[in-house]
């Protein structure tokens, strides 16, 4: 579905991702782990529009996007939820839901949506009305995943979910993670949890530094040696 081709991405004469390449295949949970700095943002970034690349390419069905608006990229299929979730603050749970729909003309199939994303968050559902700013850092991730959702993407890149949560809100929004990507949309996940982020993740790219230093199915990464003793602790 996904495919990035040697990725170059400058900030003037930095070199920020130096010639990445990865695949995402429908229906996959596919993660990006590494160090904050690694270039990991960045790439998502990229791959929605909100920065251009320097050279390389960036394929969504054999289609290059990577000269493309940001808005256009989210009409074709692929909707970001962002590191820090970027709520609208001072609107209400359900406008912030209603503008992830902004590309959309379907009202029906907006209401639709609307209340399957209600019936995923049944948090956001009690606080329809409520300002998005007034919400707990769990709710806001959930508000944040849900506007993306309200897009109905094709695939969603999820950028580092669970910043500042507590633990047991990690565990439910990666039980989300898994539940949204059963109901058929494809993910691509960048996580500094590498534990949890290996742990439903189809296929892994370590990122440093810029360049992908290792790749495997999610099991593999999570049993190997030097991924274990630079992420996992041991």
């Amino acid at each position: 579905m996904l495919k990035v081709n040697d990725l170059v991405v400058r900030y003037g004469m930095i070199e920020a991702i130096k010639g990445i390449s990865f695949e995402v295949d429908d229906g996959q949970i596919v993660t990006l782990i590494g160090a904050n700095g690694a270039g990991k943002t960045t790439t998502m970034h990229t791959i929605s529009g909100l920065l251009k690349p320097y050279s390389g390419e960036i394929l969504l069905d054999d289609r290059d996007i990577s000269k493309l608006p940001a808005h256009k990229i989210v009409e074709l299929g692929i909707a970001q939820c962002p590191e820090r979730r970027r709520i609208f603050a001072s609107q209400s749970v359900e406008d912030n839901l209603l503008l992830g729909a902004y590309t959309r003309k379907d009202k029906e199939g907006i209401r639709a949506d609307l209340d399957k994303v209600y019936d995923l968050f049944p948090r956001l559902k009690e606080r329809t009305a409520q300002l998005g700013g007034t919400l707990s850092g769990g709710e806001q991730q959930m508000l944040a995943m849900g506007r993306a959702l309200m897009a109905k993407p094709k695939i969603m890149l999820l950028d580092e979910p669970s910043m500042g949560l507590s633990p047991l809100l990690v565990k439910e929004i990666f039980a989300i993670i898994k539940d949204i990507n059963e109901q058929g949309v494809t993910i691509l996940l960048v996580e500094q949890n590498a534990k949890m982020a290996l742990g439903i993740a189809d296929k892994a790219y370590v990122i440093e530094t810029g360049k992908i230093v290792m790749s495997g199915t999610g099991k593999e990464l999570l049993e190997s040696p030097d991924v274990r003793k630079a992420y996992l602790g041991g």
